[in-house]
C-alpha cells in the first residue's frame, strides 16, 4: 500500500535524500523528516577497497564457538611485531583467555570441530551444517550432552538437519563417517529431536534416488520411471513401515531391469547399505502388488 500524505491524502510524495525527508508535492507539507540513509557513504572501485573500507564483520554463525562475534588477545601475526617483553605479556593473556572460557566454550570448540569434519567428509551443504551446529549448541545449553559421548550427539545433530534439509544421508554413512555405532546416533537422534522438540518428517524415498542411480550409473530415463515406481508404491501404501532406503532402491532395481540396465541384488544392496534379502522382498513386493511382472518378462523375453 502506498504511503499518503495525512494533510491532503496524496500520494504524490517526493524523497529528498540529501536532507532525509519526504515532502508532499501537492501540498508541501513534510511527511517525514531526519530519516536514517542505510546506504554507504564511500565508493569502492574493486574488492580490496570494499573490503578495506567496510566496517561490519562477518555475519553471525552456529559453526564457530561464540557465533563468529568473539575476538582474540593477538593473532600470531600481530605478535612478531612487538618487542621481547610486550610478545610475553600478550602470551600470558591469551593463554589465561583460554583457561577463563567456560565449560560450553571448551565442548563447543572441540565439538564444531568434528562437526566441520564430518560434514565435510559427507559433502553437505552450508546450510545442513549451519543447522546442525544450531541444533549441537540448543542441546548443549539444555545440558542434553551430559552422559553422552560428544561424538554421538554431533552425528545426531547432522541427522537431524540432514532429515530437515531433505538431504538424503543415511546412519550409516554416518556411522562409517564418526566412528558411532549405527544404534547409538539413531538413539541419541530421538532423544535430542525430542528434547529440543524439533519436528521431522519421514524421510521420502525418492530423496535417494538420484544418489542411488548416480553409483549405479543408471540412465535419466530408468530414474524416471524409479519415482514413477515410487508414487505407485506409495498409493498402494506399501512405503509405510518400511526403510526408505530398501524401498528406494528396490525400486531402481525393477526400473534397471525394465529398462535394459541389469544390475545385481548385491551392486543395488551395496549402494544403499541394506541387505541382499531387503532388496529382494521390496522387490517381490512391488512386482506382486503393483503387477510389474508382465514388464520384467518382457525385457527377459526380448534378451533371449
Amino acid at each position: 500500500m502506498a504511503k499518503k500524505c495525512p494533510e491532503c491524502a496524496s500520494t504524490n510524495l517526493f524523497w529528498n535524500k540529501e536532507k532525509g525527508e519526504i515532502i508532499c508535492k501537492d501540498c508541501g507539507l513534510v511527511v517525514e523528516d531526519r530519516m536514517v540513509d542505510f546506504t554507504q557513504e564511500w565508493r569502492s572501485f574493486d574488492s580490496e577497497g570494499a573490503e578495506r573500507r567496510r566496517r561490519t564483520g562477518a555475519p553471525m554463525t552456529y559453526t564457530e564457538y561464540d557465533q563468529g562475534l568473539g575476538t582474540e588477545v593477538g593473532q600470531k601475526g600481530d605478535l612478531f611485531r612487538l618487542s621481547g617483553k610486550e610478545r610475553n605479556k600478550f602470551y600470558r593473556l591469551r593463554k589465561w583467555q583460554y583457561r577463563i572460557s567456560t565449560a560450553i566454550e571448551r565442548n563447543l570448540k572441540l565439538a564444531l570441530a568434528e562437526l566441520k569434519r564430518v560434514s565435510s567428509y559427507l559433502k553437505l551443504p552450508k546450510s545442513v551444517e549451519e543447522e546442525a551446529a544450531r541444533i549441537y549448541t540448543l542441546a548443549v545449553q539444555r545440558g542434553l550432552v551430559r552422559g553422552r559421548s560428544m561424538e554421538s550427539v554431533v552425528a545426531g545433530a547432522l541427522y537431524a538437519a540432514c532429515r530437515r534439509h531433505e538431504v538424503p544421508r543415511t546412519l550409516d554413512e554416518l556411522s562409517e563417517t564418526s566412528g558411532i555405532e549405527k544404534k547409538e546416533i539413531g538413539r541419541t537422534y530421538r532423544f535430542v529431536t525430542r528434547e529440543l522438540g524439533i519436528s521431522i518428517l519421514p524421510s521420502n524415498p525418492a530423496d535417494y534416488i538420484a544418489r542411488f542411480a548416480s553409483a549405479l550409473k543408471l540412465s535419466a530415463e530408468t530414474q524416471s520411471h524409479a519415482i514413477e515406481v515410487l508414487e505407485a508404491a506409495q498409493r498402494a501404501e506399501l512405503t509405510s513401515g518400511r526403510g526408505p532406503t530398501g524401498i528406494a532402491a528396490a525400486a531402481l532395481y525393477v526400473a534397471a531391469l525394465v529398462h535394459g540396465e541389469k544390475r545385481t541384488q548385491r551392486e543395488v544392496a551395496d549402494v544403499a547399505g541394506v541387505t541382499e534379502v531387503t532388496i529382494r522382498n521390496r522387490y517381490k513386493e512391488l512386482l506382486e502388488k503393483l503387477k510389474l511382472e508382465k514388464d520384467v518378462k518382457k525385457v527377459k523375453i526380448k534378451r533371449r
